[in-house]
């Protein structure tokens, strides 16, 4: 399993997710302001909006804050006129580092991304020194009780999106990144609310790491996804079940 979802499931085990409801509504605040931006206030017509919406209902954001959200994209407050850049590096023993973030103040976002590599056992590197060893995805989450496993790889043969992983409550469903969107559209309506969906860098080849290499790359990976400006982090670690084990217990 991908090192981006590895921690993904690591967090949630944690109940991390609970902690960090406000810091989840803030990226996805951003994330409908910024899609506003870019193609417009109706989602009829700008799916990219439309999927932000469906994931924002999925993790029970309330109404208001989806609204106010539409509203800073809509406006010219300099304070919601959002950039997305893409920050990468290395962790401890070598892992690849790839960090996403939505910021309105570039000069702000990369050196507190900077600080924290380096803080952390890291270090940041040029744009292109990792991405070249992952691949641009798209991620969807449905939960394991919305569809039996069989049926859900007959649609997704069907929809040529074959690649998906099974965790201990969801379905990781990759897709090509062009087609995220249409193929969310298409689950929600098959199945019921998907978790989210967005796009991630999966690597393509990982590197297996143990407890002492596991224990500072996700302190590194759990500070760079508190910071406020950050979106997604994706790395290209493994960890074998036992390491994992003893971590979660």
């Amino acid at each position: 399993m991908a090192g981006h979802s590895k921690f993904k499931n690591i967090m949630h085990r944690k109940g991390a997710q609970d902690k960090k409801r406000a810091k989840i509504f803030s990226r996805l605040g951003r994330e409908i302001s910024v899609a506003v931006k870019v193609g417009g206030d109706d989602p009829e017509s700008n799916i990219r909006l439309r999927s932000a919406i469906a994931s924002a209902k999925g993790l029970n954001m309330p109404k208001d804050n989806i609204e106010r959200a539409i509203k800073k994209g809509q406006g010219n407050d300099p304070d919601s006129n959002y950039e997305e850049v893409r920050y990468e590096g290395y962790g401890p023993e070598g892992v690849a580092i790839i960090v996403e973030a939505l910021t309105n103040n570039k000069n702000r976002t990369a050196a507190e991304v900077r600080s924290i590599f380096s803080k952390y056992g890291g270090n940041l590197g040029e744009t292109g020194s990792v991405s070249f060893g992952f691949e641009r995805l798209g991620n969807i989450s449905l939960n394991l009780d919305l569809v039996k496993e069989e049926d859900l790889f007959d649609f997704l043969v069907e929809n040529e999106t074959d690649d998906y992983e099974v965790t201990d409550n969801e379905y990781l469903i990759y897709c090509d990144q062009n087609r995220l969107h249409n193929l969310n559209d298409k689950i929600i309506k098959n199945y019921g609310q998907t978790n989210y969906s967005n796009l991630i860098w999966k690597s393509k080849n990982s590197i297996n790491i143990d407890k002492e290499t596991a224990d500072k790359l996700f302190k590194l990976l759990e500070i760079l996804e508190d910071n406020d400006d950050v979106q997604v982090v994706s790395s290209n670690f493994e960890v074998d079940e036992d390491v994992m084990s003893s971590l979660t217990s």
